[in-house]
């Protein structure tokens, strides 16, 4: 059973075509293991609580839960930019998406991967800042510096989105009308295309790697003067403290950075279409689950929030009672 059916009446003035998206194997045995449509719900209410939640408490408003914030608005975006739609073509049995659709999706897939690297090394630097300087830190990372990362992310990420999305849905697609994937990702895409993509493919490889490599190196720098700092230090308890500090973070980098390396880095050799959907489903899906409680239930300020907020409807429903 097919997930998804693109059809491109105008794509090419070379030849149009209508692209089925296959992904008859591993898709639907990981829609039955793991209840893609509760983990959707899981993912998008989770990620939409927290993001509510650390708006709402002023103790919160710091620079470290400001990109924490930033970080849910884009599991959200994440699950919403793909998920609905092949949840919804599986119930209703239609398969359609314009050009336009495929393009849009994959516009916002690309952006936000960038732009997410980006934000995991301004979430690094910020650790660095707060435990190497603290007494700078509320003047160097004050709101407005914040916000201006947050922007510089943001928009990184819509340049790649711009600079990616038009090239490939400009290529003549005359091959097979079947992509093994559930949604339009440019490798997939591009292995339609009856024109030679080798130079593109290896532009966008080198593209990505930067991508993958400047954010890596500005998270292994940050990290680096933080270990130097916490070895110098002789109190246990602020070891313990920039450990707790960091552990969350670095745990998202491994999940982002592994699924990610895996897709844009590793010869096309190691790809299959069952293991690039399986890895696509792992950080479109799964990811912003594992993010939003790695970045809540290890800590003790959006925990006691979280408590917080509760007490209070239980104390407004007993009230009104």
């Amino acid at each position: 059973m097919n997930l998804s059916k693109i059809a491109f009446p105008q794509l090419s003035t070379q030849c149009a075509i209508s692209i089925t998206l296959k992904s008859e194997g591993t898709i639907l045995v990981v829609s039955v293991m793991l209840n893609i449509r509760a983990v959707f719900i899981v993912a998008f209410t989770e990620n939409a609580t927290l993001l509510l939640l650390i708006q709402s408490y002023r103790h919160l408003h710091t620079p470290m839960y400001f990109f924490i914030s930033q970080l849910f608005l884009m599991n959200m975006m994440y699950v919403s930019i793909t998920v609905p739609k092949t949840l919804v073509d599986h119930i209703i049995g239609i398969h359609n998406i314009s050009a336009l659709s495929c393009g849009l999706q994959m516009f916002l897939y690309v952006t936000l991967m960038g732009a997410e690297f980006f934000l995991l090394a301004a979430m690094s630097y910020d650790k660095y800042m707060a435990i190497c300087h603290p007494l700078r830190y509320p003047i160097l990372m004050n709101h407005r510096v914040c916000i201006l990362f947050a922007i510089v992310c943001w928009f990184l990420g819509s340049f790649d989105g711009f600079t990616i999305t038009p090239i490939t849905m400009n290529f003549p697609f005359c091959k097979s009308r079947e992509i093994q994937h559930f949604f339009c990702e440019v490798l997939a895409l591009l292995k339609l295309s009856c024109s030679h993509t080798s130079l593109y493919a290896f532009v966008m490889y080198l593209c990505c790697v930067l991508m993958l490599l400047i954010p890596l190196i500005v998270i292994l720098s940050s990290y680096s003067l933080i270990l130097l700092t916490v070895y110098r230090m002789n109190s246990a308890t602020g070891h313990r403290k920039a450990f707790v500090t960091c552990s969350s973070h670095i745990t998202v980098v491994i999940l982002f950075y592994g699924a990610s390396a895996y897709n844009y880095m590793f010869p096309i050799s190691y790809h299959t279409a069952e293991k690039d959907m399986m890895v696509s489903v792992f950080y479109n899906i799964l990811i912003p689950v594992i993010n939003s409680l790695v970045c809540s239930v290890r800590n003790k300020d959006v925990t006691s929030a979280w408590n917080e907020m509760i007490c209070s409807k239980v104390v407004f429903a007993n009230f009104q009672n």
